[in-house]
């Protein structure tokens, strides 16, 4: 190489480290190494990510700033990330500039096959017009009742008898897969009016729930690669994508099979079978509402199987998983279950207890069990990042300056975990925190320190319907059956957009007598009282 060109070379060198040391003192986040970013840090800790973004915002007080790709003109825009937990910064992002912190085209671009425009995978005048309609229909008592039916069902007939079945045999359960099978059934029977029946004896394999988890699994896999990487991918016909775009087409021929024949249902061309439950599902309500096409059905049905499968099932495993660490927590919600129904069915006969599900007034007076499931959702939150993009110039309120173009990323997982918010013990399961002083009444916290069901206008619609779903499930689960972790099962996180548990949830399930706590009820004097006023009522 000729003398002149070495010095070309070495001169962009220098320019080069030049800059990047000016920009890398303006970053506060993990070590910024030239050309890759933070990539190695990320790479790093793939295993524990979620750990390692609390511990540096921690570090930095709430909020740190970090690079993806150190090159002049994209590291300062498309490759910089804001990270943040700061209850300040998610109220701004979330709600006070709502319209400047979009999903934007990244996101829907990864989506895009899956879910299309469809509410969790849009944003502007296609996201307003799909949630006005969807929170008319969520504020709805008969939504309400159609989510008690589908899950009482399937609690009673078939989750508690495969319990029944391992407690009598001695045999152990992967609680994640069997909460993972129910909610898909619960929600599918929600969103569109069909039992896919994947929680039956035997655990049979369904064909669409098959092609829906294989969609999902190769759209995930979109992350991991640049977006040049899995575009390229997709037009050669290579690797996930292929399995995604197979995948994809059964979803599309199943769900347009179920909308045509709906249509013809509910304008009186087909008559529905005489065992069919009202058509009082998502899918429907939306073709009585509006002029929507098959595509955007399709993508309605879709959105709310993915919203509302995963996020309970996982929220769920964390919780029994913590309760079976946590033996005064467990003895706290038994001895709740036991006074409310005593309250509601008799205090004479506890087997009336078990013989039929709870009803709205019984799970709403569970607050003690509701107290748990949201420290369980603070500490293991079912989405434990999630990110915007930044369409103007701002300013966060702690003074952090974002760009145009650039990323936000809030750690929902970090936000349950900062002694700033939560105190010196942040880090312990103390259901109690959700609690009014004399432990009669749920206190909630601000919607922007407890970011689990997101927060302003795009919190969760179905936030009521999780926690009914949700309390029914532990409820019916604990008052039967203890369970413990099986031994030798490690339980630790997966690394994926859901915090889904890596190795599943293996327990060993017995049988729950309750004895003790009814003796320790009647030794309070709150098994009498419950009688006294179930005989008053009577």
């Amino acid at each position: 190489m000729e003398a002149g060109t070495w010095a070309v070379v070495v001169a962009a060198v220098a320019l080069y480290m030049a800059w990047f040391w000016r920009m890398s003192r303006g970053l506060s986040g993990p070590r910024v190494w030239p050309l890759v970013g933070s990539l190695p840090g990320l790479v790093q800790h793939a295993e524990d990510m979620h750990q390692w973004i609390a511990g540096n915002l921690r570090r930095t007080g709430g909020t740190y700033q970090t690079c993806i790709f150190a090159v002049p003109g994209v590291a300062r825009r498309g490759g910089l990330v804001t990270v943040t937990c700061e209850p300040r910064n998610l109220e701004h992002v979330l709600k006070a500039r709502f319209d400047n912190y979009p999903k934007g085209p990244f996101w829907h671009g990864v989506f895009g096959d899956l879910l299309g425009d469809g509410i969790f995978n849009s944003d502007g005048e296609t996201w307003v017009a799909q949630r006005k309609t969807a929170a008319l229909e969520f504020t709805t008592r008969t939504l309400r009742t159609a989510m008690s039916r589908w899950v009482s069902r399937s609690i009673h007939q078939r989750l508690l008898p495969i319990l029944g079945d391992a407690a009598a045999n001695g045999a152990h359960v992967d609680l994640q897969d069997l909460l993972l099978r129910l909610t898909f059934d619960n929600i599918c029977g929600l969103a569109f009016g069909k039992d896919p029946e994947t929680l039956a004896r035997g655990l049979p394999e369904n064909a669409f729930a098959s092609a829906f988890d294989r969609a999902t699994e190769a759209t995930l896999n979109r992350f991991i690669f640049p977006e040049c990487v899995w575009r390229c991918k997709k037009w050669l016909g290579l690797g996930m994508e292929t399995t995604l775009a197979r995948s994809v087409e059964h979803v599309d021929r199943y769900l347009s099979a179920v909308i045509k024949a709906r249509k013809l249902e509910l304008t009186g061309g087909k008559k529905a079978d005489a065992s069919a439950t009202p058509h009082d599902d998502l899918l429907s309500r939306f073709m009585r509402k509006g002029t929507y096409s098959d595509e955007s059905l399709q993508h309605v049905a879709l959105n709310f199987i993915l919203a509302g499968r995963d996020t309970s099932s996982v929220a769920l495993s964390w919780f029994f998983w913590l309760v079976s660490t946590h033996p005064a927590v467990e003895r706290k919600i038994v001895r709740e279950l036991c006074a409310v129904l005593a309250a509601s069915r008799g205090a004479d006969d506890p087997a009336l207890w078990l013989d039929a599900p709870f009803d709205f007034e019984e799970l709403d007076r569970l607050v003690y069990l509701k107290a748990a499931l949201s420290e369980t959702l603070r500490l293991y939150p079912s989405v434990p990042e999630d990110s915007k993009h930044v369409v103007a110039d701002d300013v966060l309120p702690d003074g952090t300056f974002v760009p145009a173009g650039s990323s936000v990323t809030y750690s929902i997982y970090s936000a349950g975990r900062m002694k700033t918010v939560w105190g010196e013990d942040c880090l312990e399961f103390r259901p109690e925190r959700w609690l009014s002083a004399d432990g009669t009444r749920f206190e909630p916290h601000d919607s922007y320190r407890f970011v689990a069901f997101n927060a302003g206008p795009r919190i969760c619609l179905g936030k009521d319907l999780a926690y009914l779903q949700m309390k029914n499930i532990a409820g019916s689960v604990l008052l039967r059956h203890r369970l413990a972790v099986a031994p030798g099962h490690r339980v630790e996180q997966k690394m994926s957009l859901t915090l889904f548990m890596k190795h599943g949830l293996r327990m060993d399930v017995r049988p729950r007598y309750l004895g003790p706590v009814i003796e320790e009820l009647r030794g309070a004097g709150e098994y009498d009282a419950a009688a006294r006023a179930t005989a008053a009522c009577a």
